[in-house]
């Protein structure tokens, strides 16, 4: 019997449910559901499937399963697992597949591994539209078609950028974007000899412009397009009609934008140009201390370069195809960098490091040519050994979906600040002075980033994650954290009543006025009384019938720059939040328009809603 395998199923079944976690009773026969939860586990995240355990009510109890029912249900597995027409492809091997005994009777225990990305779509039968499912807190969900195509272009093994775009030239190349592009290269690497080509065969050693050795075509690719091209022709049906990117500045709280760069019509917003517009504003939220080598002044800081890198990162790892665009936000205390698509690593190959899977290989040569972009896997650590080298918390990675979207926060904070300690002292008195460092930073991060998890103490600690759920769990039991919802997502806030609003509660976190995601659950009618939201709301709130698309327009507008639970729009617009919810809200997170505060658990009661952020 494996010890510590059964010691973690046990703290599983305690809290129910999770990611990673799926319990089946298995007791009237090998559940059908499985292949669900297989197909789920294997697109998303893997996870492990426990077949002898019953859930009723948020309780998990353990049944156990006859040595008969194991050895029936391993056959039915492997037969399962080997039978295209059941599912895909077989991810397990025997070493996926365990027996563990609990008190005279036993469980089975299987663990799914992440798919990888020329593996993915792992999907039910024959056909994977309608037949493919992704991984929630809440269970397994069917991907919708737009999903699984996205997933079969990325297990393409030409990466999406290589695509010759038919009816496009090399008038379609911004001149200018791609001489400043040369100065950029001869600054980074000398006297390259690339530096002496014309621009079709700099083009083409760059990856802009591709010969297909089987049909004989030619033609600008999409990477030189949205690295060099002007911006009509990259926003063409037949190129990249989602592109977008962003560059936005919150640095007064007073003002929606202090700056901000986004295509406008007035330049020609093309990868590059963007690149060399926006870092330069990103840079200079950096600290720059002065420094010689020799008798030159060097500029350029470990953070600075971790900063790049996220930078670069976002713009060659972004889905084009996908909603939302690419969106930089700078504050006074954090960098915001965000990008449409889903991670082609598992989040855990990412935070190790040393993995380089790309999207866009082309756009990745480019950007190293000019000294920007790593290949070997190492952008990872040079973000965080960047960050680490400022003594500031560790970059903390989201990955959303509804759409699919990556986004990285980049905090200029330290691991306790002084005014953290001065507000768990003041909540907690001399308690905090018996705790250990690792329980120390679980509180300081709820406190700095509004809750904690189990996750996020990963990349702060170096303590086992069973160990780190353990810890949490006693300092939920002594009232110092209070766990959301333990059963479906264990995520934990401060304990002692309600909290000031932290930088990483929303995607400005600016708390307008009419903010009502932070709020208790008895206040949205806070944000009903909001004379502005009123106002905007009127149009809808005064008639008893108004057409859908003027009900979404202004629910645009109400979710515009804050987060506002289903009751108070429902308050300020004279509708029921059920009605809301089905008709209005749930169709435009699926379609782009609006994203969600907690995306990997929509059902949430305290469920909120904000605009996309892919509109001008």
């Amino acid at each position: 019997m494996n010890a510590e395998l059964l010691d973690r199923i046990l703290e599983a079944a305690q809290v129910g449910e999770t990611t990673d976690w799926e319990f089946k009773s298995a007791k009237g026969g090998f559940p059908g559901s499985f292949w669900e939860t297989y197909s789920a586990m294997a697109n998303s995240e893997g996870g492990v499937v426990v077949l002898g355990v019953s859930e009723r009510d948020g309780t998990a109890s353990l049944e156990g399963l006859s040595k008969e029912q194991i050895a029936r249900y391993q056959k039915t597995l492997w037969d399962g697992l080997n039978n295209r027409g059941q599912v895909s492809i077989n991810l397990l091997e025997p070493r996926n597949i365990e027996v563990v005994e609990v008190g005279g009777t036993a469980l089975l225990v299987i663990r799914i591994p992440r798919a990888s990305r020329t593996q993915r779509p792992v999907y039910i039968g024959a056909n994977p539209l309608g037949h493919t499912y992704r991984r929630r807190h809440e269970g397994d969900y069917r991907c919708t078609d737009a999903e699984v195509r996205r997933m079969l272009a990325d297990a393409d093994e030409m990466p999406p950028d290589h695509r010759i775009l038919t009816g496009f030239s090399l008038e379609d190349i911004d001149e200018p974007s791609l001489a400043q592009y040369r100065q950029r290269l001869r600054a980074a690497k000398g006297e390259h000899p690339w530096l002496a080509l014309p621009d079709r065969e700099l083009l083409e050693r760059l990856g802009g412009w591709r010969r297909d050795r089987a049909s004989t075509t030619e033609g600008l690719t999409l990477a030189g397009l949205l690295m060099f091209g002007k911006d009509q022709a990259i926003r063409d049906p037949q190129a990249a009609p989602n592109y977008f990117v962003d560059y936005r500045e919150k640095l007064d709280p007073e003002l929606r934008w202090t700056d901000r760069i986004y295509p406008d019509g007035t330049w020609e917003a093309n990868l590059f140009q963007f690149y060399s517009r926006a870092w330069t504003k990103l840079a200079s939220g950096l600290p720059t201390p002065f420094k010689l080598e020799g008798a030159m002044r060097r500029d350029v800081t470990p953070a600075h370069e971790a900063l790049r890198e996220a930078f670069v990162n976002a713009l060659i790892h972004a889905d084009y195809a996908g909603a939302g665009g690419v969106v930089i936000e700078r504050y006074p205390d954090r960098f915001v960098v965000e990008n449409p698509g889903t991670l082609l690593v598992s989040v855990e190959q990412y935070l190790a490091g040393g993995v380089s899977e790309c999207r866009n290989k082309s756009l990745q040569q480019m950007f190293l040519m000019i000294g920007g972009g790593e290949r070997a896997g190492s952008g990872t650590d040079k973000i965080r050994a960047g960050w680490r080298a400022q003594h500031w918390r560790a970059p903390r990675l989201e990955v959303r979906t509804e759409p699919d979207r990556v986004r990285l926060t980049l905090p200029m904070i330290s691991l306790i600040p002084a005014e953290t300690m001065d507000r768990l002292r003041h909540a907690f008195g001399s308690r905090i002075d018996s705790l250990s460092p690792p329980e120390l930073q679980a509180l300081a991060t709820a406190d700095v980033e509004g809750s904690v998890s189990n996750t996020r103490l990963q990349e702060l600690l170096t303590d086992h994650p069973v160990e780190i759920t353990r810890m949490l769990n006693r300092l939920c039991e002594q009232g110092l954290l209070v766990s959301d919802n333990r059963r479906r997502w264990t995520t934990y806030r401060l304990g002692g009543g309600p909290r000031e609003p932290s930088l990483f509660d929303a995607g400005d976190s600016s708390h307008l006025a009419g903010d009502s995601s932070h709020l208790p659950d008895n206040s949205s009618h806070l944000a009903e009384n909001d004379p502005a939201l009123r106002a905007i709301a009127s149009a809808v709130a005064e008639r008893g019938k108004a057409p859908a698309p003027e009900v979404r327009a202004v629910i645009l507008s109400l979710c515009r720059d804050r987060y506002l639970t289903a009751d108070a729009l429902a308050g300020l617009l004279n509708r029921t939040a059920p009605n809301l919810r089905n008709r209005y809200l749930t169709p435009m997170v699926e379609e782009g328009l609006l994203r969600l505060r907690y995306p990997e658990t929509p059902n949430r009661p305290d469920q909120a809603y904000t605009t996309a952020g892919e509109s001008a």
